[in-house]
């Protein structure tokens, strides 16, 4: 009676574990993707909360515009709420065209574009008290001309590196410019 030779196939029997071997491989690679993921979004958080918070504390301190809102201004010139969400959302953009950049290596393959992203930073923090506060329109003139001219080469260089954070820098950059517009204006008035 051959049926008694037969013997009983056990998911624990060693010779039978090819699809458990690679069920434990599928979920090792899932925890592996979903552990990069959270880094991803954890940088990505800080990519796009550094510039915010500094914007913020910059409109915290010096977006009162006690030297804008004394000027006569022309109608289109936008109020101070305008102003301080335009900025707060060109920050928002240039962290995350930036995170783009970070995540394809690009500041190590272009460190310049590390450079003029921290230009950009600084000037956009320079802009706020040099216009608003103080009222100097010709320094903020000169400050808002620099901001375009770092973001037209952040757009050059992330364009080189990352396609979609080189055409998002265009928002940033036409905000740079319209400020720059209001600082010509404020000069002549």
């Amino acid at each position: 009676m051959e049926s008694q030779n037969l013997k009983h196939r056990s998911r624990d029997d060693p010779r039978f574990t090819t699809t458990t071997s690679n069920e434990k491989n599928r979920a090792n690679r899932r925890e592996k993707r979903m552990a990069m993921a959270k880094r991803g979004l954890r940088s990505l958080v800080i990519a796009v909360s550094f510039p915010l918070s500094l914007t913020l504390l910059n409109i915290y301190l010096f977006g009162s515009g006690r030297g804008y809102a004394s000027l006569a201004k022309p109608f289109w010139f936008p109020p101070l709420w305008l102003l301080h969400t335009g900025c707060l959302a060109s920050s928002f953009v240039m962290g995350l065209s930036a995170w783009f950049v970070w995540v394809e290596g690009g500041f190590h393959v272009k460190p310049t574009a590390l450079s003029l992203y921290l230009g950009y930073l600084g000037l956009s923090m320079a802009w706020h008290p040099t216009v608003l506060w103080m009222g100097a329109s010709w320094a903020g003139l000169l400050v808002s001309l620099a901001m375009v001219g770092t973001l037209v080469g952040c757009s050059r260089d992330f364009g080189k590196v990352n396609p979609i954070a080189g055409n998002s820098v265009m928002p940033c950059l036409a905000w740079a410019a319209f400020l720059a517009t209001v600082n010509l204006k404020l000069v002549f008035l």
